[in-house]
């Protein structure tokens, strides 16, 4: 029996057991109690959740399955529940698995919990040190020239001149990082490409999300397995060479999987949202054309206003604790919403959209234990894709009002479904 199939059994026991015979994956949508949060105005939290945060950043958001689920959408009260110790983002008891591979353990660092998440990380962390990432950086200048290249001649090839930016630049762009530094050889990354973005998506209810994780779970431990006997140049191959029989194929599966989840549809959410952003604060764009000194805080301002993954991996309460003069009950469920937290003002004061050194009190990249262990390459990318972008194409305009942008409807990871540009 193959571990998605075995997790696909222990899930459903458990959801059956639960809800007396109602099969979750089958609902054509996500409950509204619950899926509100992950809607958004256009690039800005919804009204719904900034009033939220200030009647109250700790709220009792429903009861899934017998299971209490919290809205926490402040932002000292989310680094107070992303930075506590005694929280469990373990969701194995939950689910009816054991821990055993055979029985449906999903692995990886963001459902892990110490002691296996610090030996986890301890493998991963090396490859994302600065020293490590600066040998991409060549690599990384590479792939956004090429991405430019074919930016301006999908434009040349419209009658239009209009060019979509996600096609063209957003999401290859960071594609192409993720599997140079997972090791990926040309041939697979075609299949790889296909299980990018339908694993956020929760529009069609569980069945579509929980496909796409298992597709893009199962490829990457097959590619693992094959790595073990042929160790590539990349991450995989390197944690191979140096750890051996120390971690195990699903171990490494899993972190490859982690590594895929946070380098590439966040990456690529970023550096479209951003450039709608910036192209409608011409004085930024410009800067980030001429003044390099510029690029650091206007990234971290970037980061903070957008917040692409909606929600932190959910905390569960391993014993009874008392968040923003809450008391949250032992196996309570916790969801820090990350944009709204980030944007509160008693974090980063001011309205709008305002580079400042302060920029970087947010939590895009999460906090704590599981703060995103790619968050240099992240922003390694980000100030290299921006400038680049806006000193080959410093005219460039949207083709379409804003309004009428597509996003991603109810998603973990916030993006566009099209950024259709003209170059000038």
């Amino acid at each position: 029996m193959s571990v998605i199939t075995s997790l696909k059994s222990a899930v459903m026991k458990r959801v059956l057991a639960r809800t007396g015979g109602l099969d979750l994956t089958k609902l054509d949508r996500v409950p509204d109690k619950l899926a509100w949060p992950l809607g958004r105005d256009g690039v800005d939290p919804t009204q719904r959740l900034t009033s939220s945060r200030e009647k109250d950043p700790v709220q009792r958001l429903a009861s899934l399955m017998g299971l209490e689920v919290w809205l926490i959408t402040g932002y000292d009260e989310g680094r107070e529940v992303l930075g506590n110790v005694n929280h469990s983002t373990d969701i194995r008891p939950y689910m009816g698995a054991s821990g055993d591979v055979e029985k449906g353990d999903i692995g990886g660092l963001g459902f892990t919990d110490p002691p296996e998440h610090t030996r986890q990380r301890k493998l991963l962390t090396p490859e994302f040190t600065m020293r490590r990432l600066e040998r991409l950086k060549p690599g990384i200048a590479d792939i956004i020239a090429k991405q430019l290249d074919e930016t301006e001649a999908g434009a040349a090839g419209d009658p239009d001149g209009v060019v979509d930016l996600v096609q063209t630049f957003a999401f290859p762009v960071p594609f192409r990082v993720i599997c140079d530094l997972l090791g990926l050889d040309d041939e697979h990354r075609e299949t790889f490409r296909q299980l990018g973005t339908a694993r956020f998506d929760v529009s069609e209810g569980g069945a579509g999300s929980i496909g796409a994780i298992g597709g893009s779970r199962e490829f990457l431990l097959a590619e693992t397995a094959r790595q073990r006997h042929d160790p590539g140049p990349g991450l995989i191959g390197q944690i191979v060479r140096e750890h051996g029989e120390e971690i195990n194929d699903f171990d490494l599966g899993g972190l490859a999987d982690g590594a895929f989840t946070g380098g590439l549809e966040t990456s690529a959410s970023m550096l479209a949202l951003g450039t709608v952003v910036l192209l409608q604060n011409r004085e930024l764009w410009k800067s980030l054309a001429e003044d390099p000194d510029s690029v650091d805080d206007i990234v971290e301002e970037l980061l903070r206003q957008l917040a692409v993954v909606q929600v932190a991996f959910p905390r569960f309460a391993k014993e009874d604790v008392v968040v923003g003069g809450h008391r949250i009950k032992k196996g309570s469920v916790m969801l820090v919403h990350l944009p709204t937290a980030s944007r509160d003002p008693r974090s980063t004061p001011g309205e709008g959209l305002c580079p400042v050194k302060e920029s970087s009190n947010h939590l895009a990249f999460g906090h704590g234990l599981h703060r995103c262990v790619g968050a240099e390459l992240a922003r390694m990318e980000l100030r290299a894709a921006y400038p680049a972008l806006a000193k080959r194409f410093p005219d460039m305009q949207l083709a379409v009002d804003p309004s009428d942008l597509e996003y991603h409807a109810k998603s973990i990871v916030y993006g566009l479904e099209a950024l259709p540009v003209r170059l000038s």
